[in-house]
């Protein structure tokens, strides 16, 4: 049994792959929008790495006749639930990376969409054309969305060296060359304009 115990041992402290991962955190400041949030930081791509979806849908609402959240950020092949939650009718219909139209439904019900290429999609109502808001879909789950302050923070990223890219619809996106240690924060700003 003592042989079997330090075989194990062996094989997991020798033999697993090491998981280091650090932090990226940082400010996104601009201009051109009354607050800095709703914009998405992100690492562009993973190399050999084929990342997917964790299975469980992400979610979009219709309160007040504003969809919810106004950025919603996905991992490829992420199905995306559209709740109504208003008394009124809406619609979802889609423009940009994926094109769709999810047709019109009342309060209470739900209609869902599996994203399954990479980039951005306009999310529109056909009813409420004052109504937008964004699907931006990634290849990894390494990505945050600004807060208010325009603050974010990405957790547990691999070692390694990476583009880190700022996106918001109405700006230009700016890419950084990022070097992420095994440990620890590394600090990034931006400035979109």
């Amino acid at each position: 049994m003592g042989r079997v115990i330090s075989i194990f041992l062996f094989l997991v402290i020798f033999c697993s792959e090491p998981s280091f991962a650090g932090v990226i955190k940082g400010k996104v400041s601009t201009a051109k929008l009354k607050a800095p949030k709703d914009i998405v930081v992100y690492i562009d791509k993973i190399e050999g790495k084929e990342l997917s979806s964790s299975g469980e849908p992400a979610k979009m609402d219709q309160i007040k006749l504003v969809f919810i959240p106004y950025v919603l950020p996905i991992i490829k092949g992420t199905t995306v639930e559209f709740h109504n939650s208003d008394d009124v009718k809406h619609n979802v219909f889609a423009v940009g990376t994926e094109n769709f139209d999810l047709g019109t439904w009342t309060k209470g019900i739900t209609k869902s969409y599996t994203f399954n290429k990479l980039g951005d999609t306009a999310i529109l109502c056909n009813v409420h054309p004052e109504m937008e808001a964004y699907v931006f879909v990634l290849q990894n789950p390494y990505f945050a969305i600004t807060d208010e302050n325009g603050q974010y923070q990405i957790k547990d990223v691999p070692s390694g060296s990476y583009k880190l890219k700022a996106w918001h619809n109405r700006l230009k996106p700016v890419t950084k060359d990022v070097d992420v240690a095994a440990s620890g924060e590394l600090s990034v700003d931006f400035e979109l304009k």
